[in-house]
């Protein structure tokens, strides 16, 4: 597996692509910004953007979706209970005082229990409301990889007070969902660096 993860934008959020050695097909997982370096680094290694994978609607993940989408002709795949969050980015921008992306409705939709991805590294979608509504992570059992979004930080959780956003709904969502994943599982977060559950399990002040 070629995998590179990369913050993008100014909020720093986690870019990762992941890509097939034998079949040069790729996914690109938060292209939340930063889209010329994007293609940059899927150009490096000869890949080819299959699936557009979008773990919440908040600005700094979703920002530039549409802009690769239209470079790669791949499709957006984005939880539908994230719409609303959507439809809100003139708002979001406005939070951050920036100029609000081009943004449209998603390609499909990341239910619980899908399988997306590679052929050769498919992943499970799990559906972790709390930071929002349709917040998902992407669990690659065989690499025991985890793409947490911003459900679950290296030392803490996914902040609860934008829209969208439950406080209790995250601790079950992390408890549920994500604890019970082997220790050894790698959490790839959306912002800072990485962790993994075992870690999370023992240290994490707000799983305690």
């Amino acid at each position: 597996m070629i995998r590179e993860t990369f913050p993008v934008g100014p909020l720093q959020c986690n870019c990762t692509i992941l890509g097939d050695e034998a079949t040069h097909e790729a996914i690109v997982v938060d292209p939340g910004d930063n889209i010329p370096q994007i293609v940059a680094r899927l150009n490096a290694h000869g890949l080819t953007v299959k699936q557009i994978i979008i773990t919440h609607a908040h600005i700094d993940h979703v920002g530039g979706a549409l802009r690769l989408k239209r470079l790669t002709g791949a499709p957006i795949l984005l939880n539908e209970r994230d719409l609303p969050l959507l439809e809100m980015m003139d708002m979001q921008a406005g939070w951050l005082g920036i100029a609000p992306p081009e943004v449209a409705p998603p390609d499909g939709n990341l239910e619980d229990g899908m399988t997306i991805g590679l052929a050769s590294y498919p992943a499970l979608v799990l559906h972790t409301p709390g930071h929002t509504e349709g917040s998902v992570c992407l669990h690659f059992a065989p690499q025991n990889l985890l793409l947490a979004g911003d459900t679950l930080f290296a030392g803490s959780i996914g902040r609860t007070d934008l829209p969208g956003g439950n406080s209790a709904k995250i601790i079950d969502s992390i408890h549920d969902r994500l604890m019970v994943l082997p220790a050894e599982t790698k959490v790839i977060p959306g912002h800072g660096p990485e962790t993994s559950i075992g870690l999370e399990a023992r240290q994490n002040p707000f799983l305690q």
